[in-house]
């Protein structure tokens, strides 16, 4: 069986529980998804073909404690499971960043997902699946980027409705370069809320460098 990887690459986990630690990627190539705010639209098209086998072992060479498996959007090709249940097996934390457009209740159970609801401002709202949000886990994540106060008071919304966190740890995360981390901390802090705010650490130390 095999996947479209854009690249493999190990650099520090710059968002999540995880932030910090040393991490290796693995980029899954595709996304039926056009969010507003993408940072990765490089990985829509081209990549090439990989056993799975291989994928593990070059990540294995690694001797990572973490990996994280993102795109694009993973779940877009049906091998991605495979992946996900392979790498598990290497005894590390996997964990799947994924749009929530997908339905992720055949994802191993092992593996943390980290789930986006797409706000209005990302210009994806309607192909949120919120039937995912039955399929959380504890150790999982939803994640909310958002963009203006439009999209903080649609993500506050969707936090009471769904009481997003008695189900998993939720993160609220500042579009970088739109909106300023400390006018969301300031709406963070005022409503008290039951969220970590997060902002992609990456960025503050490589800028939009690629595979870092």
């Amino acid at each position: 069986m095999q996947c479209r990887i854009t690249e493999i690459f190990y650099s520090l986990q710059g968002e999540t529980r995880t932030i910090g630690f040393p991490t290796v990627f693995v980029r899954l190539t595709g996304c039926p998804l056009r969010c507003a705010y993408c940072d990765t639209a490089y990985a829509f098209h081209g990549g090439k073909k990989m056993a799975i086998s291989d994928i593990v072992d070059q990540v294995h060479a690694y001797n990572p404690r973490y990996v994280t498996v993102t795109g694009g959007e993973p779940l877009a090709q049906q091998s991605c499971h495979e992946l996900l249940s392979r790498l598990c097996d290497l005894d590390v934390e996997v964990s799947l960043e994924t749009s929530g457009a997908i339905d992720i209740s055949a994802v191993d159970p092992r593996v943390v997902c980290v789930m986006d609801l797409k706000t209005p401002a990302s210009n994806e709202e309607a192909k949120n699946r919120y039937e995912n949000i039955d399929n959380l886990k504890p150790q999982d994540h939803v994640k909310f980027v958002i963009c203006n106060r439009n999209d903080y008071e649609w993500a506050c919304e969707k936090l009471t409705k769904y009481n997003l966190e008695k189900r998993c740890e939720v993160l609220f995360s500042p579009v970088h370069g739109d909106l300023k981390p400390a006018d969301l901390a300031d709406w963070i802090v005022q409503d008290n809320l039951p969220v970590r705010m997060q902002i992609q650490m990456h960025k503050y130390l490589w800028g939009d460098e690629q595979g870092r």
